[in-house]
């Protein structure tokens, strides 16, 4: 049901070839070496997050994990009408341009098939991303991600992974 809205706030965290506010914070840390935003859905449920690679210093993962948890609490709190069309336009662009051959056009309508038991006009997806603004956007950040049980899984060096506890309690405070 909030797929297109889920998929609009993965497009604002964007990735680091992807123009974001949390692209630019992770540009300049120079941490992770790459992240990317993911949305899966099905009829009934899905799987939405981030992930990244980081370097094996002390504190890159951490610096990523603050990071991408203080921009969800930034989204919840203050995103700007002009972030939430920046993000509208990219993911409208992304999925154009995903559908160019007929494998990846395949692809899409299985996609829409399972998420809807339908194929989705190109007019209605249109529809359904533009209904899409700041208030919507908070309203998904708070079913979904604020003051939820965050699920977090690390392979390789995790030496650096905070505290579960830490990420669970980052997840519910109103503050950076």
């Amino acid at each position: 049901k909030q797929w297109y809205q889920r998929r609009v706030r993965g497009a604002q965290l964007g990735g680091r070839t992807q123009p974001s506010k949390l692209a630019r914070k992770m540009f300049d840390m120079g941490k992770p070496q790459s992240y990317m935003s993911f949305n899966t859905c099905y009829k009934d449920t899905g799987l939405w997050g981030m992930y990244g690679v980081c370097e094996r210093q002390d504190d890159a993962v951490r610096k990523f994990t603050d990071a991408m948890q203080g921009e969800w609490r930034r989204i919840f709190r203050s995103v700007s009408p002009g972030e939430v069309q920046r993000a509208k336009n990219m993911l409208k662009t992304m999925m154009l341009s995903q559908c160019d051959g007929t494998t990846a056009v395949c692809e899409d309508i299985g996609r829409q098939m399972l998420t809807y038991g339908r194929r989705i006009p190109l007019a209605e997806i249109d529809a359904r991303i533009e209904a899409v603004t700041p208030d919507v956007l908070k309203r998904v950040m708070e079913a979904y991600v604020y003051d939820k049980d965050p699920v977090c899984v690390g392979l390789g060096s995790t030496e650096g992974l905070p505290d579960y506890s830490l990420l669970k309690f980052q997840m519910s405070s109103p503050l950076d």
